[in-house]
C-alpha cells in the first residue's frame, strides 16, 4: 500500500501519534516511495475484521479504488480487479468524468509512480 506524505500525516493524526513515529512503526521508505509494511497474514496492517481500522484517514490508494488510472484505462485490468473485488460492478453507475476526476487524485498523490509508468508506456 503506497502512501503520499499527506496520507502519512492524516493516518498519524488519526492514530494520535507523530508522523515520524507512524513512519517508523508502520512504513518502509525507499529512495522514491513510501509504503505501509505488509503483515504476513493480510494485505494491510490496518485491514482488520474485513474493515479499514483507519477508515476516516485511509490512504489515497485505498480511498480512490477502483478508480486507479491503470484500471480505468484498461478493460482487461478492470475485469481482473473485479474478479477479486466483490464490490466492483455493483451499485449505481459512476459517470466517467467523475471516475476520471477521482483517478486524477491517484496520479496527484503518487506522481513518481505514475510518471515512471507512463514513461515506460511511451
Amino acid at each position: 500500500m503506497y502512501l503520499g506524505e499527506g496520507d502519512l500525516e492524516r493516518a498519524a493524526a488519526f492514530l494520535g501519534i507523530a508522523p515520524d513515529v507512524f513512519e517508523r512503526q508502520y512504513c518502509i521508505r525507499t529512495r522514491t516511495q513510501l509504503r505501509l509494511r505488509k503483515p504476513r497474514d493480510r494485505q494491510c496492517t490496518f485491514h482488520r475484521d474485513n474493515c479499514c481500522s483507519i477508515h476516516p484517514a485511509k490512504p489515497t490508494q485505498c480511498r480512490v479504488f477502483p478508480y486507479w488510472p491503470e484500471l480505468l484505462e484498461s478493460k482487461t485490468a478492470w475485469a481482473e480487479a473485479a474478479a477479486y473485488c466483490p464490490g466492483m460492478n455493483q451499485g449505481e453507475l459512476v459517470n466517467i468524468a467523475e471516475a476520471q476526476a477521482i483517478s486524477a487524485e491517484m496520479k496527484a498523490a503518487y506522481p513518481e509512480m505514475y510518471e515512471s509508468l507512463w514513461n515506460d508506456k511511451g
